[in-house]
């Protein structure tokens, strides 16, 4: 008899890629991924702590779950990622009707913890360890038992996991731990594997891609990021390829020079700033300077003047004057950002931030997170607005007879009207002609040039 599985995933592309992960590891062991939770017999929250609202999110989630499994007292419940990490055991007292916690190195585990369970060795399972000689293991054996979880045409791929960069806000390297980087053969050849699956856009994560190779005990031979870009860049098969995310004390001019050389490296980078004041970046040890930040976004352009540039913003963050917030709006300014993601500042556990004693109240770093994400919404629509009349190239991501969408290669949305026999993964050439905040519309420029 078959058994269901439903994975909520909170946060960021690194817990998609995990969430991906888990399913592949229990299909192994006959379990059928489902869309609805009262429809699984196991429920995972894969989940994000990097803002307080997030990890508030998982367990609001969680008391919801309680009156689920008093009418299914079968059901299984996992919490996975970085509230598993960071809270451990804690999870048990606050929510007595969790049965498995597992952390962000241990999910490799999660088969052999549930089967535990199943077979009533345990009660409640937990693995919580974050190893300094962990290694990510090679998916070869995943990818050829459990070929129905790939995506149809597009493919995360971790290279890296964790950070050694100990920002005073940020809590990943307490629920990450130190950086691992994955040897050159293994990721090449998943990538590989990939492309033979029919998938034709690969997005290499890591927590700070920039430093990849730079702690790396298991490589070969030592290899930068760029020199890794390239290699898998050269990998027949591969149309597109993306990577996130990139902190810029890291950025090498060879890096940026990529955007240049390498014709299928789309022209998207998220480089995040999190605040445009020297204070403000010091105090949070971020390793550079606005002036730096400026050259190196200036230098990225000089190399490829259409790039969509993105971006991380907080707000509010403790010893924050109105005159270091309002560099930080200067620095929008200057840049003009196509888009970013914008947060006021919360403590998180372990950080140092927690324990600065200057915080901004919480009406000021409203006020000023509606005043930068305003001024980022018109930013985003009048860059929107330079694609006008342009013919792009865009991947089909879903046609229907209502209309399709896909997106160009700097990442933006496009709808419009195409030919039934489109696949997603296919390309086509669409003329824009109308830009909104948020997406773009057009028509298709020339159907004997769009292909497969």
């Amino acid at each position: 008899m078959s058994k269901h599985v439903y994975i909520k995933t909170f946060g960021c592309q690194m817990n998609e890629r995990d969430s991906e992960i888990m399913a592949q590891l229990l299909a192994q062991s006959g379990y059928i991924p489902v869309a609805e939770q009262t429809d699984a017999d196991l429920v995972i929250l894969n989940t994000c702590s990097i803002r307080a609202k997030a990890e508030q999110k998982v367990f609001s989630l969680l008391g919801s779950l309680r009156k689920q499994k008093k009418q299914q007292p079968e059901l299984r419940i996992a919490v996975a990622g970085c509230v598993a990490q960071q809270e451990g055991e804690q999870i048990f007292r606050r929510m007595p009707h969790v049965d498995i916690v597992v952390g962000t190195q241990q999910l490799y585990q999660l088969p052999e913890m549930l089967g535990r369970l199943e077979r009533n060795e345990t009660k409640r399972e937990i693995s919580c360890n974050l190893d300094k000689e962990f290694t990510i293991p090679p998916f070869q054996r995943l990818l050829e038992d459990a070929p129905h979880q790939l995506a149809a045409f597009r493919k995360f791929v971790t290279i890296m996991q964790g950070c050694n960069n100990y920002c005073s806000y940020c809590v990943v390297p307490s629920t990450r731990g130190r950086e691992i980087s994955r040897p050159v053969a293994d990721i090449l050849e998943e990538v590989r594997l990939l492309v033979a699956r029919g998938i034709k856009e690969i997005t290499l994560l890591g927590q700070n891609v920039n430093s990849y190779g730079c702690t790396n005990a298991v490589a070969e031979e030592p290899t930068g990021f760029a020199d890794l870009l390239t290699m898998v860049a050269a990998v027949p098969g591969v149309q597109r390829l993306r990577f996130t995310t990139s902190n810029p004390q890291d950025l090498s001019t060879e890096l940026m020079q990529c955007f240049r050389d390498l014709p299928n490296l789309c022209p998207q980078f998220h480089l995040p700033v999190q605040a445009g004041s020297n204070a403000v970046l010091k105090r949070m040890n971020r390793k550079y300077t606005r002036e730096l930040y400026l050259e190196k976004v200036a230098e990225l352009r000089s190399y490829c003047p259409d790039i969509a540039i993105g971006t991380d913003v907080i707000v509010g963050f403790p010893g924050e004057t109105e005159e270091d917030f309002e560099q930080t709006m200067d620095l929008l300014e200057t840049v003009r950002f196509h888009g970013s993601f914008s947060f006021k500042y919360s403590d998180r556990p372990h950080t140092r931030s927690t324990d600065f004693s200057d915080k901004v109240e919480e009406q000021v770093k409203g006020e000023r997170l509606q005043r930068f994400q305003n001024r980022q919404d018109a930013i985003s629509l009048e860059r929107n607005q330079e694609f006008l009349g342009k013919t792009v190239e865009v991947m089909i991501e879903a046609n229907r007879s209502s209309g399709s969408q896909g997106r160009t290669g700097t990442n933006h949305i496009v709808h419009f009207t195409s030919p039934t026999n489109l696949l997603p993964g296919d390309l086509a050439l669409v003329t824009i002609t109308h830009a909104g905040q948020h997406s773009l519309k057009g028509e298709l420029a020339d159907k004997e040039k769009s292909n497969r």
